[in-house]
């Protein structure tokens, strides 16, 4: 039996792992960014910008063929995701592989990484800055 953290360890081993300088950068050159925890977790604030995208609709979201699909998400473009501290993300990163997305990487350590880091979070409605 395989075990969810080895799960990971294997998703992270075939994925782009970024720290959070390298996905400020990757959002400044026009990444999308996908925030996969669930909505309880994001009203605390998501990194500006980001499409939320709950891990258990992904696979949903990203498919263009579903009626839940995101405009935002298509295989084509470089896509960048996170979650609370990068487990999640890993195998997101690694289903988006699979459903044929070719640029994909997650956000090593997620949003804890991201605020240890020293950057804000805003709302998910964008209107001003949370944490930091």
């Amino acid at each position: 039996m395989t075990t969810a953290m080895e799960m990971v360890a294997a998703a992270k081993a075939g994925i782009e792992n970024l720290g959070p300088a390298e996905v400020a950068a990757e959002v400044g050159r026009g990444a999308v960014l996908v925030d996969v925890r669930e909505p309880t977790e994001t009203a605390d604030g998501v990194i500006e910008g980001a499409v939320l995208a709950p891990r258990g609709m992904l696979e949903f979201h990203a498919d263009p063929a579903t009626p839940y699909h995101l405009d935002a998400l298509s295989p084509e473009r470089r896509v960048v995701v996170y979650c609370a501290a990068g487990s999640r993300s890993a195998l997101a990163a690694r289903t988006l592989q699979e459903l044929g997305y070719r640029d994909v990487a997650h956000l090593e350590g997620g949003v804890q990484a991201w605020l240890a880091d020293g950057r804000p979070l805003v709302p998910p409605d964008g209107s001003r800055p949370a944490g930091g």
